[in-house]
């Protein structure tokens, strides 16, 4: 292991926004997959919290839940006004 003298840095706030741009877009994957129109079950589950608007194909179901629905909407919003 070599010496590095360069301090790293971490940034939560940007490893939980690719952690969340790549759930939401995994469980959009399953949805399309499976039939749904996955923008109108990912608002059901937002508006609602009733994970049964998300299918358990591929595991989407348990991948969504891993994240606050909050935390979901923040992000879309940031991403929706663009704003880092």
């Amino acid at each position: 292991m070599g010496n590095n003298e360069n301090t790293m840095q971490f940034d939560f706030s940007r490893n939980k926004k690719d952690l969340t741009k790549s759930i939401i877009t995994e469980v959009y994957n399953a949805l399309s997959e499976k039939g749904y129109n996955p923008v109108n079950q990912l608002v059901g589950y937002l508006l609602s919290g009733d994970p049964t608007y998300i299918t358990n194909h591929n595991g989407a179901r348990a991948l969504v839940r891993k994240l606050e629905r909050d935390e979901i909407l923040e992000e879309v919003i940031k991403a929706y006004l663009e704003i880092k």
